[in-house]
């Protein structure tokens, strides 16, 4: 299996910038690729951004492409998503998942970004 935890998140104003991370443990020679989503109040969960394990491209939900940006560190099973122009609209838990060949789809625990007007 697959451990995924997620931090860096947090009370920013409008305008600002957080850069979540994500670490991978356990059977991580396995991940081909990790994506992350979020989950407003009372709302369903939402892509925002997805790397593979490769040189592939990411890719991006299209309403966050330009203020949001995924990449990696596939020495360290890392994956980090850099969001600037934050907006209160973005405020959300982020979650961060990984799919491993199988396959199968690994969730983190979530970690809480606040904006404020």
């Amino acid at each position: 299996q697959v451990q995924l935890v997620e931090s860096g998140g947090g009370l920013v104003q409008a305008g600002g910038s957080l850069r979540l991370s994500c670490v991978a443990s356990g059977r991580t020679f396995n991940i081909y690729t990790m994506a992350w989503f979020r989950q407003a109040p009372e709302q369903e969960r939402e892509f925002v951004a997805r790397i593979r394990w490769d040189d592939s491209p990411p890719t991006y939900s299209d309403s966050l492409k330009g203020r949001f940006a995924i990449s990696r560190d596939v020495g360290k099973d890392t994956v980090y998503l850099q969001m600037n122009s934050l907006k209160p609209e973005d405020t959300a838990i982020y979650y961060c998942a990984a799919t491993e060949y199988g396959p199968n789809t690994y969730w983190g625990q979530g970690t809480q970004v606040t904006v404020s007007p």
